[in-house]
């Protein structure tokens, strides 16, 4: 089988898709990848080969705010369509790529990420089956919840229902109704009928298959989901061989608690977060470990580190994780999931792209502590760390979900589910 995978070139979209792509090639199919230049020796390390953007622009999306100021200058639901836009114009110019490797590489199925328009442009166009990978929370519409952003717990009684179907519905035709008329321009210039749903709506829609790497106690219940959306358990984040531990690594055996602090690669700005943590939590008997997102510690502007806290540009999750009692973080997708992984309960305080659903799930499931905030003050998270080390219920919820994304090999599940779509997609089409 041919799949032809499509991802938005950002670490966070591109990693959780090479794990499947290695077990797809190990299976024996046959992968051209689609994608920023950055990633093509990861990309060609999982059996697959690449294929770089042709016309469309390589846009570095660590450095969003450098490239494009006016983005720096908006805050919030502006900020939000601005962003939105954007993806609605690559999405466009990708698109204008692919047709033409298409051509040269006759694909059976399209496996994107979730924020890869272009794909789900393409699989209407062409008719192609695809199948998405989400790298976020689930954003299933649903009666049963609030639309993604609001941080609102779910809610399936009759006034749920009434508050659910009113928000879905003021999201759609009031707060981005700009956003949906610049959408529906794009598909009206590509020869597309309009969209009728929100961006997001839309590549659920029209996916075959929809990728969940989460597990349902995570996620909140939907008595309506889609029968397309399977949960395949976390996929791991792949080992780092070219890590070496730094000089103080042995102080993570002492029986002082561990706190990992960390910000992702995205939103890595130290005031809202680590800085925060570092003041916060200097002083405590602990050993606190912070890592700036790949940046130099020099480059982040911190001041003299208090004598428990260790700083560094990366840590291998891999590695750290088996050490740590408590991670402080600003709700990543990717992050949070390697955490529970190994059983290890949460402090999360974001509100920025998706992270404000992630650090509002963390709270429902128990597994953590949302400060409900992107810029927690020192005494937030010392109050929270302190409660979530001495409250035994976050580490033991924390636990049980380790249980449970333990019973998932996601790798092999998403490749079974895709293998099973395209055979059906065959068989349809013979």
């Amino acid at each position: 089988m041919r799949f032809l995978l499509v991802t938005t070139p950002v670490t966070g979209h591109v990693s959780p898709v090479l794990p499947v792509a290695g077990k797809l090639a190990e299976r024996g199919h046959e992968l051209l990848w689609y994608t920023s230049a950055r990633f093509q020796a990861k990309i060609e390390a999982t059996g697959a080969r690449f294929v770089g953007f042709q016309t469309a622009q390589d846009i570095d999306y660590h450095r969003m705010n450098e490239l494009f100021p006016e983005r720096a200058e908006l805050k919030g639901i502006s900020q939000a369509k601005w962003d939105l836009k954007m993806m609605i114009d690559v999405a466009a110019e990708q698109y204008g790529d692919i047709p033409g490797i298409l051509r040269g590489f006759q694909a059976d199925v399209i496996l994107a990420d979730s924020c890869a328009f272009s794909a789900v442009l393409t699989a209407e166009k062409t008719g192609l089956p695809l199948a998405l990978l989400n790298v976020m929370n689930l954003f299933a519409r649903s009666r049963d919840t609030a639309p993604d952003g609001f941080g609102l717990a779910p809610n399936s009684t009759r006034l749920g229902h009434l508050r659910n179907g009113f928000l879905n519905w003021l999201v759609l035709h009031l707060v981005f109704r700009d956003v949906n008329r610049y959408f529906n321009q794009c598909r009206a210039d590509l020869g597309l009928p309009p969209a009728g749903d929100t961006l997001f709506d839309l590549a659920i829609r029209k996916s075959r298959l929809f990728l969940q790497p989460t597990v349902p106690a995570f996620e909140y219940p939907r008595s309506d989901l889609p029968g397309h959306v399977h949960f395949i358990g976390v996929l791991p984040p792949g080992s780092a061989p070219e890590f070496v531990p730094p000089p103080w690594w042995d102080e993570l055996e002492s029986k002082k608690p561990a706190v990992l602090v960390t910000q992702g690669t995205v939103a890595t700005n130290p005031d809202e977060l680590l800085g925060p943590a570092i003041q916060g939590l200097s002083g405590e008997d602990m050993l606190v470990v912070g890592t700036t997102g790949g940046k130099s510690v020099e480059d982040m502007g911190l001041k003299a580190l208090p004598e428990n806290v260790r700083l560094e540009p990366f840590v291998s999750f891999d590695r750290i994780m088996p050490h740590v009692d408590v991670m402080v973080t600003n709700g990543g997708y990717g992050g949070t999931h390697f955490a529970l992984a190994h059983g290890v309960p949460l402090v999360a305080a974001g509100d920025s792209e998706d992270k404000a659903e992630i650090c509002a799930r963390i709270a429902w499931a128990g597994v953590g502590v949302n400060l409900k905030t992107k810029s927690p003050s020192p005494a937030q998270i010392r109050k929270a760390v302190r409660k979530v080390l001495k409250d035994r219920s976050f580490g033991q919820r924390a636990r049980e979900m380790q249980q449970e994304l333990a019973r998932y090999d996601a790798p092999a599940k998403a490749a079974e589910l895709l293998e099973t779509m395209g055979e059906t997609a065959h068989q349809r089409s013979g």
